[in-house]
């Protein structure tokens, strides 16, 4: 049975761990958003999902990331060969993920690509830009799933490529900033919500012991 009562510890907010699923070999967690994936720089940053597991996990690894605003799923590692056989997955792109975000305005087509390069914006660091000369493909494929009353609309999004804010500056360059997002958006749209409307709610990939297809499914809390 797994415990969903996270350890204490002195940055514990009380927000307890969410696990999906868990074995010998990983673990899989719905991230809230608002939480780190892993600490970051200052002592006012060490909270952070892998902190909270290894409390309980000491062995866990960190694989992948998620931004600190967004939530859903990600998943840790056990140990380093698994880690290792994880981390190859998502590097050769064998992982797929599915988001869902809720964007400013009607877009226009049902379905479709974004393919902007991107690079990081130095100057005005955490954010990227988009970058025709020296940027790092980018790919995002997106499909709408509903276009809301109050002119919004809610899309499934599909990052082929792994770029940092790949999602939120894809559907920023397209006109259709994601609400709540504090670094793209404007002050309006930004305003629209108290949290960046953008969930992990899918991820597939083949058990590193195993060669087992797994797909985890998280509802969307928005």
């Amino acid at each position: 049975m797994i415990n969903n009562d996270t350890p204490q510890h002195p940055f514990y907010k009380g927000c307890s761990l969410k696990f999906v699923y868990q074995d010998d070999y990983l673990l899989v967690l719905d991230k809230v958003s608002g939480l780190l994936s892993v600490p970051g720089r200052g002592k006012d940053k060490q909270d952070s999902l892998a902190l909270r597991v290894q409390m309980e996990f000491p062995d866990a690894l960190i694989v992948h990331r998620l931004d600190m605003a967004t939530s859903g799923l990600i998943v840790m590692a056990r140990d380093k060969q698994v880690h290792r056989q994880l981390s190859m997955q998502f590097q050769q792109r064998k992982v797929q993920k599915h988001y869902t975000a809720v964007v400013n305005g009607y877009v226009a087509q049902t379905k479709g690509e974004i393919d902007l390069p991107l690079i990081a914006d130095w100057p005005n660091r955490p954010r990227q830009k988009v970058d025709f000369e020296s940027g790092k493909p980018c790919l995002t494929r997106y499909k709408v799933l509903h276009r809301n009353p109050d002119k919004t609309t809610r899309v499934e999004l599909e990052p082929v490529t792994g770029r940092t804010h790949q999602l939120r500056i894809h559907m920023h360059a397209i006109g259709h900033s994601i609400l709540g997002d504090s670094l793209y958006a404007n002050k309006e749209i930004m305003g629209q919500s108290d949290r960046l409307l953008l969930h992990a709610n899918s991820l597939s990939f083949e058990h590193p012991a195993t060669g087992e297809p797994l797909t985890f499914i998280c509802e969307t809390p928005f």
